[in-house]
């Protein structure tokens, strides 16, 4: 047996002697009920992270992103970064995981947040995107220095905020303070969702923009002494559905995007509300009559690594012309919300190789390369940090990620996490 496969051998033997930990540590983490918006409990989370890496050895910074979207008093970003120094200097892994959920909705079988363990599944919001993930870094790192403690190099592990929302009050404001330069970081791994044995190289584009149609306000009754803003609006979505949608459905991409239909351009038309604002739930009256003189819409675009972010706009500010040339007093505003440039890092970058060999090692079978259809945490990294050695690899199945009945295989979990520590081997080796 050769020293890389005692090495092997000596982290799966690790790992499986920490099944049990692992289980109760993603337990723990779910029933953390962080949910985003508004941003609930971040820093009662990182305050469970802090003191469990500090057992282990870590140093750990907390950090608060103030004056971030959302960021308040009531609602504070906090996040956490812990660090371990190996013997010897050299290059630092860094783990990234977002410990913000999304809201449970409707169709749950199991306690959202009760994290029940069932025919070797934890059941819970955010269980598969993506405490699981954070759990088995965690465990992954531990092992590993367990296993390898005279290794060269540092370990970093981050639990990060907002990451659902955009993540400008986790991962980008951690990058523009400098945590994820190349100076400072050489390798990221971000334990998303994407399967076991795959790895996640980038992710797509994303356009954001509100969409306002004005009219006059007039009496109900008489909706010719006004001008109703959602007829306009119809006109515009009409539009859409004639020529910008079938034009969409034209463009194709070479990234390997999962699942196969995200590999051409889309747009959802995420909310359209004309008129009187909607009156609270207890509200048993009825509205005036009256003709909208407003309505507002908006369009959540996703495109290519092949596109140019000015021709995605033009796409849209075309269609709001054509309306304008067709219809008597047309009149419209448009506000951009959002914007992510599609990244990919290419696939002889070290972390994908080094993970790549890990999986065939781990799992007897070629790693398979994807690109996620939305965007994650990368783009900051990439875009901020400017540090192109980033993947997002993690276990989890993506398709269940923000469904009811969320949940992660904790066998799933331990290979994703000999993964790991198989690659943080690689990486980070002691000195001959």
């Amino acid at each position: 047996m050769t020293t890389t496969e005692k090495t092997a051998d000596l982290l799966a033997r690790e790992i499986e002697a920490r099944r049990e930990d692992l289980i109760a540590l993603t337990q723990d983490l779910i029933r953390i009920p962080t949910l985003n918006p508004p941003g609930e409990n971040y820093l009662l989370i990182c305050e469970y992270l802090e003191n469990r890496l500090k057992r282990q050895g870590f140093s750990v910074e907390m950090i608060r992103a103030h004056g971030t979207p959302g960021d308040s008093d009531r609602y504070p970003r906090w996040n956490m970064v812990a660090r371990y120094e190996g013997k010897y200097p050299g290059e630092c892994v860094h783990f990234n995981s977002h410990t913000d959920v999304v809201e449970v909705g409707k169709g749950w079988t199991f306690d959202p947040f009760g994290a029940e363990l069932h025919d070797g599944k934890i059941y819970g919001r955010g269980a598969c995107d993506m405490k699981g993930g954070l759990a088995a870094s965690i465990i992954a790192a531990e092992a590993f220095i367990a296993a390898c403690p005279d290794f060269a190099g540092s370990i970093e592990i981050s639990g990060t905020a907002d990451e659902e929302s955009g993540g400008f009050g986790g991962v980008a404001y951690l990058a523009e303070k400098g945590f994820f330069t190349p100076q400072r970081v050489q390798h990221v791994i971000i334990p998303e969702p994407l399967q076991k044995d795959r790895i996640c190289l980038g992710h797509r584009g994303v356009w954001w923009a509100e969409i306002e149609t004005h009219g006059e306000i007039a009496h109900g009754s008489m909706p010719f002494l006004g001008d109703c803003a959602v007829r306009h609006m119809g006109a515009v979505v009409n539009e859409m559905e004639e020529t910008l949608f079938p034009a969409l459905a034209e463009k194709r991409t070479d990234m390997p995007v999962v699942p196969v239909g995200a590999r051409q351009s889309t747009m959802n038309i995420n909310s359209i509300h004309g008129g009187q604002a909607e009156q609270p739930a207890d509200f048993t009256g009825l509205p005036s009559p009256c003709v909208p003189d407003s309505c507002k819409m908006i369009v959540d675009r996703r495109f290519l690594i092949e596109e140019d972010i000015n021709d995605v706009q033009r796409e849209i500010t075309d269609v709001l012309d054509k309306v304008a040339g067709k219809r008597e007093n047309f009149r419209y505003d448009i506000r951009e919300m959002h914007r992510v440039l599609p990244t990919m890092t290419e696939k002889n970058a070290p972390v994908v190789e080094t993970v790549s060999r890990a999986i065939s090692d781990v799992m007897g079978k070629e790693a398979e390369y994807v690109v996620s259809p939305g965007t994650y945490d990368q783009k900051h990294i990439d875009r901020i940090g400017k540090l192109k050695n980033c993947i997002a690899y993690g276990p989890g199945i993506l398709e269940l990620a923000h469904k009811p009945d969320e949940y992660i295989g904790v066998d799933d979990m331990i290979e994703s996490a000999r993964v790991m520590a198989q690659s943080l081997a690689e990486l980070l080796p002691r000195p001959d």
